[in-house]
């Protein structure tokens, strides 16, 4: 199906991400667009921390978002997307906004160490430090300690989503539901090739973002947490929500991973925008299609954490 006429008409209007050089450089210029770009979700509470990592490593920067100042709310741990090397709180500040308004809960966003300072598996281990600590601490936030979701887009998805396996094998609670909006998780089969000009995601975009933070692994390497969809367990995981846009290189590997969660018994929801592109969760500010995709999938995550 041909890209959405005012998503490509708005992607024509602005200048596409170059995926080149080295990351901390393309991280400057993310910013400074970021810092130009007018707030459009107003929250009541917005409240900056750290958070312990893991072990010996540097403690971690969160943003916490309320949408009331009412107690027991339930909670989002939201991991951005970027590849694992490029995307920041700030560069997510707006979807952030969206989920705590729309789902009302409490949002804690990470700001995890990136590549290729920091390769595989740091901002995984960073991406379950949070979460337990969030687990652990939800009432510090205003939070309910039971109900307590992950979130993420793209890279952020994966993280989410290798949280919840992470969270098995290591003896914690699971989250209540896991919101992945297209992730990554090692089930492509090629398909990559097959949709190679999505805007946001083109194939020099997955090589570079591969080659910094997984170094040139194998996917054997990368199980489990690397690559979820290759984990040989799915059994036993948070209900899921699997968002999947039709021109994202990605698409394939969403669905696949929808697929082998209900072979594992995993209660898993699917939401297929054919003709919308990768990332298209950051324009629902600017084009009302993408918003009304986003809508669908904050309403899931609302149900879900209202549920308990």
């Amino acid at each position: 199906m041909p890209l959405n006429a005012e998503l490509g008409a708005f992607f024509a209007s602005i200048p596409l991400p170059r995926y080149e050089g080295e990351p901390a450089a393309f991280r400057e210029k993310m910013d400074a667009g970021m810092a130009m770009r007018p707030v459009m979700t107003e929250v009541p509470r917005i409240e900056d921390r750290t958070v312990p990592g893991p072990e010996g490593a540097p403690d971690l920067a969160v943003r916490v978002y309320a949408p009331s100042t009412e107690p027991g709310l339930p909670v989002t741990v939201f991991y951005h997307g970027g590849g694992f090397c490029i995307g920041s709180i700030a560069s997510h500040d707006p979807v952030a906004r969206k989920i705590a308004a729309a789902a009302e809960c409490v949002v804690v966003s990470v700001e995890y160490r990136l590549a290729p300072e920091h390769p595989y598996p740091a901002a995984h281990e960073d991406a379950y430090a949070a979460y337990a600590w969030v687990r652990e601490h939800a009432a510090e936030l205003g939070g309910d300690p039971d109900r307590v979701a992950v979130a993420g887009d793209s890279a952020g998805g994966s993280l989410a989503a290798a949280v919840c396996l992470m969270a098995r094998d290591r003896g914690i609670a699971q989250p209540t539901f896991q919101l992945l909006w297209y992730p990554g998780t090692g089930l492509d089969a090629g398909a990559h090739a097959t949709k190679p000009n999505d805007p946001l995601l083109p194939a020099a975009a997955l090589a570079w973002f591969g080659e910094h933070y997984f170094a040139k692994l194998t996917d054997e390497q990368r199980r489990e947490y690397g690559a979820v969809g290759l984990a040989a367990d799915l059994s036993g995981l948070a209900p899921a929500h699997i968002v999947v846009a039709g021109e994202d290189p990605l698409h394939t590997e969403g669905v696949a991973y929808a697929e082998r969660l209900r072979a594992a018994g995993v209660p898993t929801g699917l939401d297929d925008h054919e003709d919308l592109s990768h990332g298209f969760l950051s324009f629902a500010d600017f084009v009302p299609p993408c918003a009304d995709a986003a809508a669908s999938s904050y309403a899931a995550l609302r149900d879900a954490l209202a549920k308990g």
